[in-house]
């Protein structure tokens, strides 16, 4: 039985000190108007150094979720290096029937990934790559992408080679569904699932994927510009549901947010969007900024009051560790061009996050935020204090071909917009970059260093250490 490569990914997602999640996809073969060949997934694996792989693993590749599958590897020891190989084939069987098949009766696929299990002590230190905002400029109703969207993940992918990377984190913008949207937005399943394959095909992004833990967030773009902010009663229950289902399937399906059963499948039914994990010395909640958001009226707010209670108890656990909340708009400063669509428009909301930050003695917390096309580093501050409560990394654009923000469109100069009476304000640690980028952060239990890098990886400007 030959396999075939996957035709997307495969893409390396969760990853903890005792197991990973795989994607990839395989390839829809009609048999008639309402039937189609069964497609599985097959993937084996082994310790870097091992000639015995595992025992392979089967997974149903569904028409429901774009042919693709995920496989989840349990069972797995912290900090080791894995290798795996991956592939996919029509067969007319059934799954269960599939499991017993010998390994010697598959021919797999040449290529060989691999990917790092996540750190169980807290002491350990970590590396991630952050950004977000990457647009594949195409042609006027063409299917013909541009490149210069892939490069950037070229130089983190070598990057990755000669310094390890622990995750890369994608704060939101994955693709531009409403490209051109004067003319032709995506508004149905085929159209943004299309969108989908082609922007994580393209080899750079794919090669980096298949060996990095990627954990991934929505923004507007991934449904319409600001959503919700232009949504009709219709965009609501025909072009959301769709963009939501891509989503799912693209980016949602390797999180945290589904368990993993004893045969190496995920269960469950997903609930929400938001999700946290940990990693060495860091603890990461990544917000969902986008879906439970109602932009005015009486009933305004960023968040649901689940994933806020569940975000101030987070904080305040006493894990120890970095607290890093990924936010796919920034916390701040506030900004004088489209203002309504961050924190700031959000007042109340942001004020509890701020108030809980003042009432917490040591704790070490980022937010990392994309969105806005440019990138710093700034502290936050209660008047008053001399200890920042949190510090704000911002990382955009991935590829953006059209102007950048400015630091003169920052209103770093003064103080956030409150309604508690109490002033919080925002210092720059860092230049403003205005151009293409991507951020690295060095995080240990002392400090950190973040360095901003050009889409070809040279360093912009000097690294912003802090200590925490």
């Amino acid at each position: 039985m030959k396999l075939s490569a996957p035709t997307v990914g495969p893409i390396i997602g969760y990853t903890a000190p005792d197991q990973t999640r795989i994607w990839f996809r395989g390839q829809f073969e009609g048999t008639g108007e309402s039937s189609y060949r069964r497609c599985f997934g097959v993937l084996r694996y082994r310790k870097r150094g091992l000639r015995k792989w595992s025992a392979p693993l089967f997974n149903k590749m569904s028409p429901n979720f774009d042919m693709s599958c995920v496989v989840a590897l349990t069972g797995l020891f912290p900090e080791t290096d894995y290798e795996y190989q991956a592939g996919w084939v029509t067969l007319d069987a059934e799954l269960d029937r599939l499991a017993g098949m010998h390994a010697a009766l598959i021919e797999w696929p040449e290529e060989c990934g691999s990917f790092r299990t996540a750190a169980a002590d807290a002491s350990r230190s970590r590396s991630y790559v952050a950004g977000s905002c990457r647009y594949l400029l195409r042609t006027f109703f063409g299917d013909i992408f541009d490149d210069r969207g892939d490069k950037i993940f070229k130089s983190i992918y070598e990057q990755s080679r000669e310094r390890r990377i622990d995750g890369v984190l994608m704060v939101g913008d994955q693709i531009y569904a409403d490209d051109l949207n004067f003319l032709s937005p995506d508004s149905s399943l085929p159209e943004f699932l299309k969108r989908y394959r082609t922007v994580f095909s393209q080899p750079h992004i794919r090669r980096l994927m298949a060996c990095t833990p990627s954990y991934m967030i929505l923004d507007d773009h991934e449904i319409e510009d600001n959503w919700p902010a232009k949504a009709t009663e219709k965009d609501k229950v025909q072009l959301y549901p769709q963009a939501i289902h891509a989503y799912q399937i693209y980016q949602c399906s390797h999180s945290p947010l589904f368990q993993a059963d004893a045969n190496g499948r995920l269960d469950g039914i997903l609930q929400k969007f938001w999700y946290s994990f940990s990693d060495g010395c860091v603890d990461t909640f990544v917000l969902d900024t986008r879906t439970e958001r109602i932009p005015s009226g009486e009933r305004k707010r960023m968040l649901k009051d689940e994933q806020m209670n569940a975000l101030l108890n987070w904080l305040g656990d006493g894990s120890g560790r970095v607290k890093l909340v990924v936010s796919s708009v920034p916390l701040a400063p506030d900004f004088s061009v489209e203002g309504d669509d961050k924190w700031g428009a959000f007042a109340e909301q942001r004020d509890r996050i701020l108030a809980c930050l003042a009432s917490l003695n040591g704790v070490k917390v980022v937010f990392l935020s994309g969105d806005v096309h440019c990138s710093y580093v700034a502290d936050i501050r209660l008047k008053g204090r001399s200890k920042p409560l949190a510090y704000q990394v911002v990382s955009s654009s991935f590829f953006w071909p059209y102007p950048h923000m400015e630091e003169d469109e920052l209103l770093d100069d003064r103080p956030l917009i409150s309604k508690s009476g109490k002033q919080y304000t925002v210092t720059l640690r860092s230049e403003v970059q205005s151009l293409d980028n991507f951020a690295r952060l060095d995080l240990s239990t002392a400090g950190m260093r973040v360095s901003f890098h050009a889409r070809k990886g040279d360093l912009l400007d000097t690294p912003v250490d802090i200590v925490f």
